[in-house]
């Protein structure tokens, strides 16, 4: 969490944007269909791509993370058997990898990991693997390190959450991309057919977030969760992010810093704070109640997926529809305007997927 002046994003003028109204958003919206959700594929769904047809047998590929393994799904399509390790809605920081996941990671072909420390406990059975011969690819560690944001309570380790960020995402698919066809050289068209198809989508839904987030006013721009996962979005959409806790949920806040955070509700009148699908909601609630007691009402603006995805075979329950719920859920939240359903009216009707999962 930083609250000093010195980590803060430095002030700057307001920016002049232009109104979001019904009307761009619609043609937003039917632009984003004409670029790349009306060619055959349905990059919001689970296992799309080009099929193959061949009888070559497909490849055995692990995947620790829902993030990285929709992404190989999309890319590889049928090519692939695709298993991913760390269960829907359960938080990586924290997951324990059990015996069988064990032994799925030493029969694979190939492993796809996030790296940058994301999936603490099973970092040593990772480095094992590779050690052994197996091709394990941390996608987020091929990102330039210059866009790296640093982990404020790991020196010298970068924060892991790039995923916040389409574009720098959009260097993990090509990751994931040349892994593929290096791995599978006789397939690697179609790897790279799949992939160019799948960051236009990328670059569809990060304009679309883009769009909405630009719509909340300027003194409301302040974004406040659980932990420290949206630094990369707030970099990206120009938002101030505050984490009750560190980068990672295994660290804790201390009293004082729940007590600094609610004289900031406070001072600044910020009124939405928001909880997140794989972590508690106790420290939130104390900063309702803390901020409630010096007379300034402070709600619940959202529930977001920080760690993981929304459940499996839900429109959530994709990389795309992640970030169409972040983006959705943070404008509404904090006054800015944006359809319930977000940029393809798919989000759950109830506008609040991430609390679904819980």
């Amino acid at each position: 969490m930083r609250l000093g002046p010195s980590s803060r994003p430095p002030s700057r003028p307001p920016r002049r944007r232009t109104p979001v109204t019904g009307a761009r958003l619609a043609i937003l919206a039917l632009s984003i269909g004409a670029l790349g959700f009306g060619c055959g594929r349905d990059p919001a769904g689970v296992g799309a791509g080009v099929p193959d047809s061949g009888s070559a047998p497909r490849l055995r590929v692990v995947c620790t993370v829902g993030m990285v393994a929709d992404v190989v799904r999309h890319v590889a399509g049928d090519r692939v058997e695709v298993v991913g390790l760390v269960p829907t809605g359960v938080d990586p920081h924290l997951y324990a990898p059990t015996r069988s996941d064990l032994a799925r990671v030493r029969d694979a072909d190939l492993v796809f990991s996030n790296g940058l420390r994301l999936e603490g406990r099973m970092t040593d059975a990772l480095d094992r693997v590779a050690a052994a011969g197996t091709p394990v690819v941390p996608v987020a560690e091929r990102i330039a390190v210059g866009e790296l944001l640093a982990a404020e309570e790991h020196e010298g380790a970068p924060d892991p959450h790039v995923w916040m960020d389409p574009r720098l995402w959009a260097q993990a698919v090509e990751a994931i991309r040349d892994a593929l066809a290096d791995e599978d050289p006789d397939h690697a068209t179609i790897y790279r057919e799949n992939a160019d198809a799948y960051l236009e989508t990328l670059a569809a839904v990060d304009a679309y977030a883009a769009e909405v987030l630009a719509s909340v006013p300027a003194d409301r721009r302040v974004l406040i969760t659980s932990h420290d996962a949206f630094n990369y979005f707030g970099r990206r959409f120009d938002f101030e992010v505050l984490g009750i806790q560190g980068i990672s949920t295994e660290s804790e806040a201390g009293v004082r810093d729940i007590e600094a955070l609610v004289d900031l509700l406070v001072d600044r009148g910020i009124a939405a704070v928001f909880v997140e699908s794989t972590v508690g909601n106790r420290h939130v609630e104390a900063l309702l109640v803390g901020a409630r007691a010096q007379g300034h009402d402070v709600s619940i603006g959202g529930s977001l997926f920080s760690d993981a995805m929304g459940e499996t075979g839900t429109y959530e329950g994709t990389y795309l529809g992640m970030i169409d719920h972040n983006a959705t859920t943070v404008a509404r939240g904090l006054g800015g305007i944006a359809p319930s359903g977000g940029m393809r009216g798919r989000l759950a009707a109830s506008g609040d997927a991430a609390e679904a999962s819980r």
